[in-house]
């Protein structure tokens, strides 16, 4: 257990921000923070899961965290011991119990894999990146080179998404190829060189964001991770399992809050009655961000060696009555299609993913 007198950097106050509560969760390295009053009572746990729900609700990165943290969470008494606080974590399938003593106020927290420390999660889960498209709205660079080879921070795109994925433990990797396939053989052989186990699909024409999934030569025996190799991001692929364990869905997709503004004012109606004007509004959406993860089941929705996009299996597995849900993305990530996003990742990559 960790004792109360360590959790300053994991506790923060109820007016604190959900930006400041992201930052504490992240910093702290046990994915949630403890939510306490200045007494030291306990008032809520934050989970890094907590937080995607809550912007998915509408909150924003400065809503204080009291609206999004969970009120009733687990706990113990600060007299129980190791064996009775594992009892209760995997039978409520969760990874953090706080210990609180008679008045609620917080002596110490339980984690289901003791100090903090990383703990065995078994076989890695498989990583299939699409990297077969022809870029061509970035020619004439993606003539001689491939969109994700193309160079960013000193390095190509893809690489650093390969080197990322397998520093959060992500080691078994396919790249789904197809426009200039020999350049990515060359560069990444068998993945060795970057700690990774590398394996290629291979299309003999095109097959869209998901068709190439039916070459997989086996099924997978877990959820796996489906992204695009020209995206820049700074996500979290462990908290994005996670939350795809956590929902029971069979499809999860990460979605990027969007806004634009409407350069005119905008004219609310009733019939032919004017009841107001908004002037130049600004709209939110949440839009795809090209990064997924797919139950195996779904691979049966997909034709083989038939050009599939990922948004027709989603669309086939919501009419099967399957769940697809969505994790909304805060962290960086820019998706690298035109030549503004290629100099804006170049402006941005040492300050964001440099030593």
């Amino acid at each position: 257990m960790i004792p109360v007198s360590q959790l300053g950097d994991v506790t923060v106050s109820p007016d604190a921000s959900i930006l400041e509560t992201i930052k504490a969760i992240d910093g702290g390295n046990l994915q949630a923070v403890l939510v306490a009053g200045a007494d030291g009572v306990l008032l809520g746990v934050v989970t890094d899961g907590d937080v995607r729900r809550g912007l998915l609700k509408g909150a924003s990165l400065q809503s204080p965290v009291a609206e999004i943290m969970n009120t009733k969470p687990a706990f113990l008494k600060a007299t129980a011991g190791r064996e009775e606080a594992l009892a209760i974590m995997r039978r409520l399938s969760i990874r953090h119990l706080p210990a609180l003593d008679g008045s609620g106020r917080i002596t110490g927290l339980h984690l289901i894999d003791g100090d903090g420390g990383a703990e065995d999660r078994g076989t890695p889960p498989w990583v299939v990146i699409m990297a077969g498209g022809r870029g061509t709205r970035l020619h004439p660079l993606t003539e001689t080179t491939p969109k994700p080879m193309l160079p960013v921070g000193g390095q190509p795109l893809l690489e650093t998404i390969i080197r990322a994925l397998v520093t959060q433990g992500f080691s078994r990797i396919y790249l789904a190829l197809n426009y200039m396939a020999p350049v990515f053989r060359r560069h990444f052989g068998d993945g060795s060189r970057f700690g990774a186990e590398i394996r290629y699909i291979e299309e003999s024409e095109r097959l869209g964001t998901a068709g190439a999934l039916s070459l997989l030569p086996e099924m997978p025996e877990q959820p796996f991770l489906v992204m695009n190799g020209d995206l820049l991001t700074q996500v979290d692929f462990r908290n994005l399992m996670s939350f795809h364990a956590e929902h029971g869905a069979q499809a999860t997709m990460c979605v990027r809050d969007y806004s634009i503004q409407v350069p005119y004012g905008v004219v609310e109606l009733e019939g032919s009655n004017v009841t107001g004007i908004v002037e130049k509004p600004v709209r939110s959406f949440f839009v795809n961000a090209g990064i997924y993860v797919l139950d195996p089941a779904l691979l049966e929705h997909i034709p083989p060696a038939a050009y599939f996009d990922m948004p027709q299996l989603l669309e086939a597995a919501m009419k099967a009555g399957r769940t697809v849900s969505s994790f909304p993305i805060h962290e960086y990530w820019l998706d690298i299609g035109k030549f503004d996003d290629l100099e804006r990742a170049q402006a941005e990559f040492h300050r964001l993913f440099g030593p």
